[in-house]
């Protein structure tokens, strides 16, 4: 599972820390530039502002935007996505084993898996973790690893085209669940307008109908 914008709706609070810091440096937020950045490994998002003239290291600006994130979080300033919590406790109680995989750093990926129930997810994933940010396929075939799974026995949820990109080279099964932007284009076996009303059923079957589908090269 793709956190931030897949199962919370997080992008809010990310795409505020990083106005206010171009706007600090005289810089303006583009829907363009909001547009990409939203999927993007935190590193990779943090040397695109170094090249906009944002005179901090990666490191300074991907900790000033965690820290804001964070305490979005940890006021509550976040929702969950349509049927994210149901679907996740359906898959709790029959037994389905879910990582979760996120360009978020794991201290903000451990805040969030802690506001569900113990054992939601067998694993965790974090953009600190990987030495490949999205759309690279590491993450992926780390989180299948860290569960004992095939990759190819996993289905992958995502709401940006990057994540897309890198659910579907990994060789999971990638669904597309539509929120901030445009999913037409993007590499996936199906695009979901919602998570509501899904549950362990509903996602064992999508696999059924979709693991022999082939994406375009």
């Amino acid at each position: 599972w793709d956190m931030d914008g897949t199962l919370i709706d997080s992008e809010p609070l990310w795409l505020e820390a990083e106005t206010q810091m171009l706007e600090r440096y005289g810089l303006r937020m583009t829907p363009e530039l909001a547009e990409g950045m939203i999927g993007t490994g935190l590193w990779d998002a943090a040397e695109r502002f170094r090249s906009l003239g944002v005179p901090m290291s990666a490191d300074e600006i991907v900790a000033e935007w965690v820290a804001y994130t964070g305490r979005g979080i940890d006021a509550g300033g976040i929702d969950w996505r349509p049927g994210a919590r149901e679907v996740l406790g359906s898959l709790r109680e029959a037994g389905v084993p879910c990582a979760l995989v996120t360009m978020a750093v794991r201290a903000i990926a451990e805040r969030v898996s802690a506001l569900l129930p113990a054992g939601t997810f067998g694993a965790i994933v974090a953009g600190d973790d990987v030495e490949c940010a999205k759309p690279h396929p590491e993450a992926y075939l780390r989180g299948a690893d860290a569960l004992g799974v095939p990759i190819r026995s996993c289905l992958a949820f995502e709401d940006s085209g990057t994540g897309l990109r890198a659910a579907s080279a990994s060789g999971a099964v990638a669904i597309g669940v539509t929120n901030l932007v445009d999913l037409s284009r993007a590499p996936a076996h199906a695009i979901w307008p919602t998570l509501a009303g899904a549950d362990a059923d509903a996602l064992r079957a999508a696999f059924r109908s979709l693991r022999s589908l082939d994406l375009p090269a």
